[in-house]
């Protein structure tokens, strides 16, 4: 199993009430839906406000490295992709659990 890992950062000035943020948090709860290959598919906002904190997090669980490519290239994963690149910077970790 691979889990999947994205954590974001809202660039500054950027805030949660944006309508962007609204739009690429709507996104990202889908991604679930139209991602086959995701086994479980969970999303957030970071409750505790710390310096080193990120503000949103996906995580997916996926059966294997071909899923996490397939994951990877999916045209609405790849929507979403967009939407949070406009507005955060963010880092990504994938675990071979």
């Amino acid at each position: 199993m691979i889990t999947h890992i994205a954590l974001f950062k809202l660039k500054d000035g950027i805030e949660r009430s944006d309508p962007a943020v609204i739009e690429a948090e709507k996104f990202a709860r889908q991604v679930g839906e139209h991602v086959p290959e995701l086994v479980e598919w969970r999303v957030g906002w970071n409750v505790v406000d710390r310096a080193i904190s990120y503000d949103f997090a996906v995580i997916g669980v996926l059966a294997d490295l071909d899923a996490l490519e397939k994951y990877q290239k999916n045209a609405f994963h790849q929507e979403s992709v967009q939407k949070w690149r406009a507005i955060s910077d963010w880092v990504v970790a994938d675990l071979n659990d």
